[in-house]
């Protein structure tokens, strides 16, 4: 993918990718096309953004203002363009975006917050903690379906992966009674923070335990959590794991990138070495 921090890549009329439209698309077009009257090229030029990391300053400050957009809206209530342009933040890296983000935490749009939760996550801000820990206070009682939605009251999983990477201890006491909660996926959520905030084996046991159900979606979710949290222990049960091997090559690379930043260079430990033949065995 052509790098857009690159002297040439950041030039504002590089064509990327193609619109709906089929016509070619440039950087400094995908910006205006934020604004633009036909609410699909906004939703469209989000999305682009995101897609090729574009880190210019006017694309950002589109992007947070896309954030308060009231035009592209659903029967129910949703905000696509909201969501696409909270996604893409996430990706852009700059942490100027970060209170608009943590003022999404409370649209009324579900998957706005489930947005806001993922790119908080992956800027690592922690001024977003109290916001997070903030859709968790109505506990396990609380996390229930939505009448006539197909989703939770929050993105409890989205969140919870969130205050494992952000690392944040204090909120181990709300996140531990989502061990029980009876979605799966949410309680694979909490095993991962609690994982992350523990570092005890017992919570990496359990997604090891989840390789081995009867559901393949729920199987590719524990994969992804096991190879989030780095956990050595699972490797063989990863390239064992009855799914896709794309997923477990996925699942592989976390384990091995885990090992690579906490194993001295240039040497190669026994555990980055044995991860290495399991993934070339899956090749």
């Amino acid at each position: 993918m052509l790098d857009l921090n690159s002297e040439q890549g950041s030039e504002s009329k590089t064509q990327l990718n193609s619109p709906p439209s089929g016509e070619s698309l440039t950087v400094e077009q995908a910006i205006a096309n934020l604004s633009h009257e036909d609410l699909s090229l906004r939703y469209y030029a989000a999305w682009w953004l995101g897609k090729f990391r574009v880190r210019e300053p006017a694309a950002i400050d589109a992007l947070i203002s896309a954030l308060e957009d009231e035009a592209d809206r659903t029967e129910l209530g949703g905000y696509p363009l909201r969501r696409n342009a909270a996604r893409a933040l996430g990706k852009l890296g700059s942490s100027r975006c970060v209170p608009s983000l943590i003022r999404c935490l409370d649209c009324e749009d579900y998957y706005v917050r489930e947005a806001a939760a993922q790119s908080l996550e992956m800027l690592g801000d922690r001024s977003a903690i109290p916001g997070l820990t903030k859709l968790l206070e109505g506990g396990v009682e609380g996390a229930v379906q939505v009448p006539g939605r197909p989703h939770l009251a929050q993105p409890y999983d989205a969140v919870l992966e969130a205050l494992g990477n952000l690392q944040v201890t204090e909120a181990i006491p709300l996140v531990e009674p989502f061990l029980a909660h009876p979605v799966l996926r949410v309680q694979y959520a909490a095993t991962r923070a609690m994982y992350q905030l523990t570092g005890e084996n017992v919570y990496g046991a359990r997604l090891v335990e989840a390789l081995h159900g009867s559901d393949i979606q729920l199987r590719r979710v524990a994969l992804t959590d096991l190879g989030a949290i780095g956990y050595i222990r699972a490797a063989e049960a990863i390239a064992q794991c009855p799914a896709e091997n794309s997923f477990k090559l996925i699942a592989l690379k976390g384990l091995l990138e885990h090992q690579l930043k906490t194993a001295p260079q240039p040497t190669l430990s026994d555990n980055a070495i044995r991860v290495m033949n399991l993934m070339d065995s899956l090749l």
